[in-house]
């Protein structure tokens, strides 16, 4: 795992974390849990419509590898139109909410050996600001656009940013975004310069929507040989799922919507679970506490955001904007990346919605000259701590990992495991690779939280 002091470090954060919960105030933002950069980064600059960030430096780094050298992970949330704040404190951010609004330390937080940047895209999104619906992006081209804009302006803050490796990653809805924008990242960069280019290294995509004609026909299949579905409401739900194929060949792509959003409806009647995010779950997700928390205005303070601000966890006007993108395929532009950088796909073995059998579906549809090596290559059973974790399948620049006991968010249900697998595939060590890296030299004061 290259961290020889996980263990006790992972203790130390335990302590840590039982003195913040008896002693942190829920109505205001700890200092020390504070980003160590945030706040709006413009897109418009006649409009003033700006995409906030929030962005956590590494806490430690390896041997021999300088601050301009710590790679640093670019996160978007799904929706579309919900926030990156959820995945900031709710998932792998260094800091999460507990039930009375208090922040603990995170162990399985993403920039533990990374810089952490989160990003409320598109504008209109969670505290980003849109001057007029007209200005929100209603399609991938134009998101790519803003989070261009957006990196670029970040990436002058601080001149140790300028040659940092890059990788850009996200969940859900982001399966589209992310395509997008490394496709226009890596067409910009073939243009310009050297000096003037995004250093991207890759791209990590987890429960991704990213070919969704494909994928909305798989949820009758998948559900009935989970036992979820009878044989009567697996044709039910696939008679469903073919209207929903059949508008999108017809380029009716607001009715494909609905018709896609009435397969997931009628599959959580029938099923009766409390989300199809996580079929095991009583009760859904709670992220619902990252609104409570960012609505006071303590906390906006502390962020540099405009107390008058609502903030919510998903914007209803983004997603109306972007109705007509929802079923469009973006898998040509996976495959233009595997040709050009390093492709992650991870599941969450029960998420239902953007899970597995969703994903290997479109994947086997690649229009890439390594594809029959892809699906031909050994998939290799995966242990973090000597613990089964899920499995890895690699082959070239394509890696896809099943990610056991989690759901659509995989860093939530699985922390430390989600962090090892990013790291793992970043460095290429274990299942990702044979290529070593340097031992890590980290001290308790890393884990404290302070930035």
């Amino acid at each position: 795992m290259g961290c020889p002091l996980r263990n006790v470090i992972f203790s130390l954060i335990i302590i840590i974390a039982a003195v913040l919960r008896h002693s942190a105030a829920t109505s205001s933002y700890p200092k020390e849990a504070l980003p160590t950069k945030s706040g709006y980064l413009t897109v418009n600059s006649t409009t003033g419509s700006a995409i906030f960030y929030t962005y956590y430096e590494a806490r430690t780094t390896c041997h021999n590898t300088t601050t301009t050298e710590t790679p640093i992970i670019i996160w978007l949330q799904g929706g579309p139109g919900c926030s990156s704040m959820i995945a900031n404190l709710y998932e792998l951010g260094p800091w999460l909410l507990n039930q009375d609004l208090s922040l603990q330390p995170n162990p399985g937080s993403w920039n533990r050996i990374f810089g952490l940047l989160f990003l409320d895209n598109p504008i209109g999104t969670g505290f980003s600001v849109a001057n007029s619906p007209q200005e929100i992006p209603q399609n991938q081209h134009q998101v790519a656009k803003h989070l261009l804009t957006a990196i670029k302006k970040f990436l002058a803050l601080d001149a140790s940013f300028k040659t940092r490796p890059i990788y850009i990653t996200g969940e859900s809805y982001a399966g589209k975004y992310l395509p997008a924008l490394g496709y226009y990242i890596l067409k910009k960069n073939s243009v310009l310069p050297v000096e003037n280019r995004v250093n991207l290294r890759g791209v990590a995509i987890g429960n991704g929507l990213t070919d969704p004609e494909i994928q909305a026909s798989t949820h009758a299949v998948n559900a009935y040989n989970l036992g979820l579905i009878n044989e009567n409401q697996k044709t039910l739900l696939e008679k469903l799922q073919l209207e929903a194929v059949e508008l999108v060949k017809n380029r009716s792509w607001s009715e494909a919507t609905d018709a896609r959003t009435r397969v997931l409806r009628t599959l959580s009647n029938m099923t009766g679970l409390a989300t199809l995010y996580d079929f095991r779950r009583l009760v859904p997700y709670e992220d619902d506490l990252v609104a409570k928390f960012l609505n006071n205005v303590e906390v906006k303070k502390a962020l540099g955001v405009n107390e008058s601000l609502v903030f919510e966890l998903c914007s209803d006007v983004v997603e109306e904007v972007m109705k007509e993108d929802v079923m469009k395929s973006v898998r040509y532009m996976v495959e233009f990346l595997v040709k050009n950088t390093k492709v992650l796909l991870y599941q969450g073995q029960c998420d239902l919605r953007d899970g597995v059998v969703s994903s290997l579906a479109w994947m086997k549809k690649m229009k890439w000259e390594e594809i029959n090596g892809f699906l031909g290559a050994e998939r290799k059973v995966w242990r973090v701590e000597e613990k089964l974790a899920g499995y890895v399948q690699k082959w070239k620049s394509l890696s896809h990992v099943v990610v056991l006991n989690a759901g659509h968010l995989v860093p939530t249900d699985q922390p430390i495991n989600s962090q090892v697998m990013l790291e793992d595939w970043i460095f290429e060590k274990g299942l990702f690779g044979d290529e070593k890296i340097e031992e890590m030299v980290m001290m308790p004061s890393d884990f404290s939280g302070s930035v």
